[in-house]
């Protein structure tokens, strides 16, 4: 089944500006779904109206089967959003802003109470549960963002940027649960900055640019399309050697920062853990020339 069909979606303001121009996607069900852009592109735009924040001048979008404008409040109850901005009341306790939500979708108070709990203990925020959240970080922030999106089960989580801002422990933590998540049956689609989030997590990719689908295929095959790419690491200790990994060529700038540059066989993912296990922790990872950055800048400059 398809978790989201998408047909001839057009989107025209009254200013003449058209944002998005009759585009055609499909996620299946299941999938952990990268949609990428620049800014303007109509990323915002097309999930705003898969969530029937914005109206469509046009087109056809089917969640599950269910018709956006024929159906819409039963395709929207399989929808759980996570927007860019924090949008909930930086004066109520982490518990009951997760559980209110709950509430809107008519979740019976017993259930509602057994599915909060579930939800904050999967973020890591139990402990949290009665703190006012203006006291939180700007991570768990998101991380409650994402709690709250999933309260009333959803069947297709939608995650606008949900690791802006935060820093790559964190964001690495976020990712695993997310990764949990996905395996566990929730369809995902995501829109990033971090070219390598969405590499590491999504196994299906399209590129939206002014308004058009450039690009829509499977991300191995999108990577396969450039031989190596090439990473700085920050490292938070200095280091006595270089580390030696299976797979990656490895050079030492200096005593807290590696060169690495990556073949196209092999992951980001099997490079952290090679470090890990090597007792190196790495601070942050910039792209000297990111496999899936370089195609992406290709792609909408075409």
């Amino acid at each position: 089944m398809k978790a989201l069909s998408i047909r001839n979606l057009k989107k025209t303001y009254a200013s003449g500006l058209v944002a998005v121009k009759g585009i055609d996607l499909e996620v299946e069900e299941g999938d952990f779904f990268a949609l990428l852009g620049p800014n303007g592109a109509g990323k915002s735009t097309t999930i705003g109206i898969i969530c029937s924040l914005v109206n469509a001048t046009s087109g056809e979008i089917k969640i599950f089967d269910a018709d956006l404008r024929k159906q819409t409040q039963l395709a929207k109850s399989y929808i759980g959003l996570v927007p860019q901005e924090i949008n909930f009341n930086q004066f109520e306790t982490v518990f009951n802003i997760v559980i209110n939500q709950a509430g809107y979708y008519g979740m019976p108070r017993k259930e509602a109470l057994k599915q909060t709990e579930y939800c904050l203990k999967l973020m890591q925020l139990w402990d949290k549960k009665d703190t006012v959240s203006r006291r939180l970080s700007g991570g768990m922030k998101r991380r409650v963002m994402i709690a709250r999106a999933m309260v009333h089960k959803p069947r297709l989580l939608i995650l606008d940027e949900p690791t802006a801002g935060v820093d790559i422990e964190i964001r690495r933590s976020m990712w695993e649960t997310l990764q949990e998540v996905n395996q566990q049956g929730t369809t995902i689609i995501l829109t990033t900055h971090y070219l390598e989030e969405a590499e590491t997590l999504c196994r299906n990719i399209a590129i939206i640019n002014q308004g058009e689908i450039v690009e829509d295929t499977d991300m191995q095959g999108l990577l396969a399309r450039l031989d190596e790419a090439h990473y700085v690491c920050d490292l938070k200790v200095a280091l006595s050697e270089v580390p030696v990994i299976s797979g990656y060529h490895i050079e030492r700038d200096n005593d807290l920062q590696l060169s690495v540059s990556v073949s196209k066989s092999v992951s980001l993912n099997d490079l952290f853990k090679g470090l890990s296990e090597a007792g190196i922790e790495v601070l942050s990872l910039k792209n000297k020339s990111n496999r899936l950055e370089q195609l992406f800048l290709d792609l909408i400059h075409q």
